[in-house]
Order: C-alpha cells, then structure tokens, then sequence
C-alpha cells in the first residue's frame, strides 16, 4: 500500500489528476499489488460512470475492510472537502502506513527471541552439551574403571 501512494503521490505531484494518478498506479503495480490495483479500478470505474467522488472513497475503503484503505478514503475525502493539497495527504498517508508496517516488523522480531528458545534447548543444547561435555565423560570414566 505504501509502495502504491508513493506513485500515486509522484503521479500527483507531476501534475495528473488523482483518477489519471490511480490509472497509472493500476498499470504499473498490477503485478507486484493486485489487490490495489483492483479497488483503485473500481474506484476509477464508478467515477467514469458518474457517481460522486466522496461516495465512491467511502464505499472503497468500506468494501476492502482493510484499517489502511479506510484511513485513505478518509484522507481523500477529507482533502477533497477541504481543498488541502492532495500530494501532501498522500505523501503524510503514506508515512503513516509506512511507520506502522515497521512498527509491526519490530513487534514480530522482538517476539522471535522468545519462540527460538524451545528449539534451541530441544535440539542445539543436548548437540553442544554432548560435543563439550563427552570427551570429558568419557575420560572419567575411562579413568574410573581402571
């Protein structure tokens, strides 16, 4: 999603308006992001066919369900009523998302110390104990017996 504002952003900037802006998008990303790139034609399709913008957003965000397309409809609809600079919603929009993806990343990696612990006393210790531990076994008991 990031990935996708970040062009649309640059696609806004250059001076092409938000429905030629998720046209683009939809043609450069189709591959890598497919689900973007479907509602942004969804979204192109209904304002081809005349409905209002602020409903179209509204029902986007509504019928992906996703928290991050919500927030973008709201942006767009907010900055449409507003008048503020669409660049900057998007630009503000994709940082956003693109700091709770982080912040996601970390969480994931701060709880993998605590998942390898039971595979490591379960299969690495008894492995270095008997490699550390076994010769020494070994000449004790070699020395016991004799």
């Amino acid at each position: 999603m990031p990935d996708a504002l970040d062009l649309l952003v640059v696609c806004v900037e250059a001076g092409l308006a938000m429905d030629a802006g998720m046209r683009r998008v939809c043609e450069e990303l189709s591959d890598s992001h497919p689900d973007v790139c479907y509602e942004f034609s969804m979204v192109n399709m209904q304002l081809q066919m005349g409905r209002v913008r602020r409903e179209v957003l509204h029902d986007m965000g509504l019928r992906s369900g996703i928290d991050d397309m919500k927030a973008l409809a709201a942006t767009l609809i907010h900055a449409d009523k507003l008048g503020t600079p669409l660049a900057l919603a998007l630009r503000q929009q994709s940082d956003m998302m693109r700091i709770k993806r982080r912040q996601m990343a970390e969480e994931r990696a701060q709880a993998t110390s605590v998942k390898m612990i039971f595979p490591m006393v379960l299969f690495i210790f008894p492995g270095v104990f008997v490699v550390l531990v076994g010769p020494a076994a070994i000449m004790m008991i070699h020395n016991l017996f004799k």
